[in-house]
């Protein structure tokens, strides 16, 4: 047995509603059961003996370990974790023959620690805010009532007296959650261009940035639940729309309660083995935490034509929008036939039925992000977003117009005729991503294909093979693998490339065909030098993509062509 990770829990999470601490330990299966027991004896104990007698206790059995959490007051996160700690080093000493600290000992200095943290002020915010209706978001810089255009954000030790504030002036503004293993940062574009044309201001979080009306605020990953804080305090904001991904979730849990409506865009195995989870079906879980934050009468967005999330359904209470790429989805019909919303492509026109009525929303081919059709995955994720959208009670009219206005995706299935060659950049960095990038890759022209991949350190050598399986069913013509030194995550420099290169090879790749280098942009320049007019040029961008579109930007206005010399 080994305690593996101890973190806060700021908001809900896959074990909890509420704030708390949660440990991840690994156990043998000889030794779990009883293991899980006597830890939660011992949390019980001093819980009770730090005054927490309320609070939940939650576990969460998984294949080798478990997840066992507990709820605590927002102002006490930081001792929550040493009382979950103890709990489990008692559990340990007794099953080894050890001595644990002395649990009055430990629960003085806790009480002491307890008491020295606790702020009534922000618990007495938390409150107020409950009882005026209004949102409330907290860390440990700031406090803040409201959301967007209706907030006002105070530092965390220079807080208002409740009965001071004008609540007349606080209010929220709607806010849309994207999960799903692949497809979030193209929906939410897609949503925020929706958005635009129905006249809101929007801010976005994405793992690109954070944007307010169309300008960039701050550059980096933005997806987890700081990035969501920091948008929704901009009083720009009329409606937000987050990015919202597993990491997040599962490190801290959501930072929002009540969402207008959520999305789901598919689930596909990705970052197993993390933090307990090991498997798609429990992945499917952790990103369905989104559905507990929907607020009364609010929607979850699902994908029809995804088998976990069909499979999950029936344990989601929140109300159900499904969409899919098959009018004919015998899910869908039949719950358009009990009444319920759907989207879904007919006869090439995305449509969304809602109350009965069915209504065309737009054609594919007036949609850039579908190329045409070509970006199957694109269609699916204009669905969701569509889905989304109406359940915010965005105006079908903006919907349509705003999935005919998004025209830049940077870095997701974008596309552009170079020198006479054809590139389409990319992000797709799983396997699921990458199969639906090789169906795109086939529909469209090349006289020559050259694929430049890569992968990062933190997955284990069957899921980078099984991206290299997937990448070789294009059977590009030259594979160019890249090393993201930024990537690493524990692993050796060389160490991924030399997995996926031997993985080509094993599948019958000629050893020429096969190009190392040791970065991104060595690797996109690679490509670039070996092109001639008329080939199609698949180059997936990960950690230097503005170095990438500055290059491709320089040689389009410079008028390079395909064939000649690359400029240093």
């Amino acid at each position: 047995m080994q305690l593996l990770d101890s973190r806060r829990l700021t908001g809900p999470n896959l074990l909890l509603d509420r704030a708390g601490a949660v440990l991840e330990v690994s156990l043998a299966p000889e030794e779990a059961e009883g293991a899980v027991a006597i830890w939660r004896e011992n949390v019980r104990r001093l819980l009770e003996a730090v005054g927490w007698e309320g609070e939940e206790v939650a576990i969460r059995r998984f294949q080798g370990g478990a997840s066992l959490a507990i709820s605590a007051p927002i102002d006490a996160l930081y001792p929550a974790a040493e009382v979950n700690e103890w709990a489990w080093a008692a559990t340990e000493a007794a099953l080894t023959g050890g001595t644990p600290r002395d649990l009055e000992e430990v629960a003085e200095r806790l009480r002491a620690m307890i008491a020295g943290e606790a702020n009534p002020a922000l618990l007495s915010l938390r409150d107020a805010a409950a009882d005026h209706g209004v949102s409330f978001l907290w860390d440990d810089d700031q406090a803040s009532v409201g959301l967007g255009t209706g907030s006002i954000t105070w530092p965390a030790d220079a807080l208002p007296d409740p009965a001071s504030i004008d609540w007349s002036a606080i209010h929220d503004v709607p806010v849309l959650l994207v999960t799903g293993t692949n497809g979030k940062t193209t929906t939410v574009r897609l949503l925020g261009a929706i958005a635009a044309a129905a006249g809101r201001i929007s801010g976005i979080t994405s793992t690109d940035h954070i944007e307010v009306g169309g300008e960039v605020v701050d550059r980096g990953d933005y997806s987890g639940p700081g990035g969501a804080r920091t948008l929704l305090r901009d009083r720009r904001v009329e409606i937000a729309i987050l990015e919202t991904a597993r990491g997040g979730i599962l490190r801290r849990g959501l930072a929002v309660t009540g969402a207008e409506a959520a999305l789901v865009t598919n689930v596909a195995a990705d970052h197993l083995g993390e933090l307990g989870i090991l498997d798609v079906p429990a992945l499917a879980e952790a990103k369905l935490v989104v559905a507990r934050a929907v607020r009364p009468g609010g929607r979850i967005v699902l994908n029809a034509d995804d088998p976990e999330l069909v499979t999950a359904a029936g344990r989601i209470a929140v109300p159900i929008t499904w969409f899919s790429l098959d009018a004919a989805n015998p899910l869908v019909l039949a719950h358009l036939a009990a009444g319920g919303d759907a989207c879904f492509l007919e006869d090439g026109v995305l449509v969304l039925a809602q109350g009965g009525e069915r209504t065309a929303v737009a054609r594919i081919e007036e949609i850039p992000v579908t190329l045409g059709g070509a970006a199957r995955h694109n269609v699916a994720n204009a669905l969701g977003a569509i889905g989304l959208a109406a359940a915010a009670g965005l105006p079908v009219e903006a919907i349509g117009k705003g999935l005919q206005s998004l025209t830049s995706n940077p870095g997701r299935a974008a596309s552009m005729e170079l020198g006479g060659a054809y590139v389409l950049l990319d992000y797709a960095h799983n396997p699921h991503g990458m199969a639906a990038l090789v169906e795109l890759a086939k529909r469209l022209p090349g006289e020559r294909r050259l694929l430049v991949l890569g992968q990062a350190g933190d997955r284990d050598d069957e899921a980078i093979r099984e991206l290299a399986r997937i990448a070789w069913r294009l059977h590009p013509d030259r594979i160019v693998v890249k090393e993201l030194p930024e990537m690493l995550r524990g692993r050796g420099a060389g160490e991924v490339s030399a997995v996926l290169r031997d993985e080509f090879l094993r599948l019958g790749v000629a050893p020429g065909s096969v190009k190392m280098t040791g970065t991104e942009l060595e690797g996109i320049r690679e490509a670039l030098a070996w092109a001639q007019p008329g080939d199609l040029l698949i180059l997936l961008t990960h950690t230097q993509r503005d170095e990438v579109l500055a290059l491709l930007d320089r040689l389009q206005a410079t008028g390079w062509q395909a064939g000649e010399p690359l400029p240093v």
